[in-house]
């Protein structure tokens, strides 16, 4: 892959105090790009920055972002405008898991990763793990209408990049398509020439209704991690759509790999270093490269 000037580059990294995002911020400083570390706990977010700038990366900035509150996208959007001007880097990794687990429980089970990340173990973990309707809300609010609402802030800035602007949106092996039992849901969401934000929309709010009224096997939902793999899913369909609205941009998504980190509890088993590799090289891409795909770490993969 080709390089580009990034040290005239400014990037937002959203969830950046801890594990992958923290990693992205890392590599991208390295790199020579200013960044603008987001975390939603101000001390956490603030305590990260210093450690980096002490590290040598004085191109690091914090500011706070809430991705569930407006407000909160709002005022980053305005800090970025007033402090940068312009926008070259936005990388959408804050995330939330949907469901409640019992850790102790969960590695009890010792159960192969890979077939914990699959479905494979479904039955297996059902018995530790909680799926209550209000976090598959935070998640989907979080994961999918958090991402939006950043990426729709931070977009007329994007627009002004000077090097073509990158999106790249931390997405999961759970949101591959073939994990949906549902075909009707399956196509739907594939059909890229048809594909809409609105029809997206409709499908997160038709799985929100169905997890409500517990209906998720009966109308063909996936039962490992259901609100965070239909998040993903819907990230990836919108990573399609604004791909497609925007093609002087650089939009992707990217499944970082199966890392150790908080939202799988530390089954993972890929380092953050290893895990950001993907997220990084998408943040760099140089002109005339990929948009509209789905990356499996470095690899592009299918949808």
């Amino acid at each position: 892959m080709g390089s580009i000037s990034t040290e005239s580059m400014y990037a937002v990294v959203t969830g950046a105090n801890k594990g992958i995002g923290l990693e992205i911020v890392r590599q991208l400083a390295i790199q020579g790009v200013t960044v603008v570390l987001t975390a939603r706990d101000e001390k956490r977010g603030s305590d990260a920055v210093s450690l980096l700038v002490q590290s040598g990366l004085k191109k690091v900035v914090f500011h706070q972002l809430d991705v569930r509150d407006q407000s909160s996208v709002d005022s980053l959007a305005e800090f970025v405008k007033s402090r940068f001007g312009r926008l070259d880097i936005l990388v959408n990794n804050a995330g939330a898991s949907g469901v409640v687990v019992d850790e102790e429980g969960l590695r009890a089970l010792n159960i192969d990763p890979v077939s914990w990340l699959s479905g494979k173990a479904t039955d297996a973990v059902q018995g530790v793990i909680q799926q209550p309707y209000e976090k598959g809300v935070e998640c989907l609010d979080t994961n999918y209408y958090g991402c939006k609402r950043v990426t729709e802030a931070l977009l007329p800035l994007l627009k002004l990049s000077t090097s073509g602007a990158r999106i790249v949106n931390v997405s999961s092996l759970r949101s591959e398509l073939k994990r949906i039992p549902n075909e009707q849901i399956r196509n739907e969401l594939g059909d890229l020439g048809n594909l809409t934000e609105e029809k997206v929309d409709k499908i997160v709010e038709k799985f929100l209704h169905d997890l409500k009224q517990g209906k998720l096997e009966e109308n063909g939902w996936s039962l490992m991690l259901p609100s965070y793999s239909i998040s993903k899913v819907a990230v990836n369909a919108y990573t399609r759509v604004l791909a497609k609205r925007y093609p002087d941009m650089f939009i992707n998504c990217v499944h970082p790999g199966y890392v150790n980190t908080d939202i799988n509890w530390h089954t993972g088993t890929m380092t953050v270093e290893d895990g950001a590799k993907g997220p990084v090289m998408l943040a760099l891409l140089s002109n005339g490269e990929f948009s509209g795909c789905y990356f499996d770490q470095t690899e592009k993969s299918g949808f």
